[in-house]
């Protein structure tokens, strides 16, 4: 059984700065890729940013330039460096993982950018 937790979410002020966690533990047999997506209340869920196995990386306009994707495989972790945060990045933000021809979701982090 594959788990992953996010963490790291919270309120933050327009300008700053978070950065959002995603461990994953269980029988991952092989990593092909991991994500970050995030769901405004009443929109659908949207891609944030992805990372695959060879280290290739994709960001949603809305995160180029400001958002950092890495990943740490020796612990099994993603991370999310969000920087100039806005009020329109506020959302529920999931992780998602893709292995062995499965698709993996975290229970998501809320994160809140507010005055």
């Amino acid at each position: 059984q594959v788990q992953l937790v996010e963490s790291g979410g919270g309120l933050v002020q327009p300008g700053g700065s978070l950065r959002l966690s995603c461990a994953a533990s269980g029988s991952i047999s092989s990593f092909t890729a991991m994500g970050w997506y995030r769901q405004a209340p009443g929109k659908q869920r949207e891609l944030v940013a992805t990372i695959n196995s060879a280290a290739f990386i994709n960001y949603a306009d809305s995160a180029e330039g400001r958002f950092t994707i890495s990943r740490d495989s020796a612990k099994n972790t993603l991370y999310l460096q969000m920087n100039s945060l806005r009020p329109e990045d506020t959302a529920v933000y999931y992780c998602k993982l893709w292995s062995s021809g499965q698709i993996y979701w975290g229970q998501g982090t809320q994160v809140t950018v507010s005055s």
